[in-house]
């Protein structure tokens, strides 16, 4: 595997782990009513998308083993240019349903040895 693309993936698994780690034992009303809780997820969001962004430019062919790839980029536009236009609702279901499989797929990646 090439330096930067453990490195893009390792931003990946740290922004992720991050998230997951804000909202233990947390509900989706903690997330909604915590500008600062939801201001850090997002962020992390955004670096996320951003490096998954990074990663198909430097090496396509690891992007594509995450699930989902194009859809976490898209939703790291939106989270950018369309803030005013989040959804609390789909970003706590991304939270409990997309995170772990990313961190999933970015762990395998990880302990390849391509």
């Amino acid at each position: 595997m090439q330096p930067k693309t453990a490195k893009l993936l390792d931003d990946i698994r740290d922004a992720a782990a991050f998230i997951r780690e804000a909202v233990r034992d947390r509900t989706i009303d903690d997330y909604h009513g915590d500008r600062l809780l939801r201001q850090a997820i997002e962020r992390n969001f955004e670096i996320i998308g951003e490096a998954m962004k990074r990663l198909g430019r430097h090496d396509p062919a690891s992007v594509a083993r995450i699930g989902d790839y194009r859809q976490i980029i898209a939703f790291r536009n939106i989270l950018i240019y369309g803030y005013d236009l989040v959804d609390h609702r789909l970003v706590w279901s991304t939270i409990e349903e997309q995170v772990p499989a990313l961190l999933s797929d970015v762990a395998a990646l990880l302990g390849s040895d391509d």
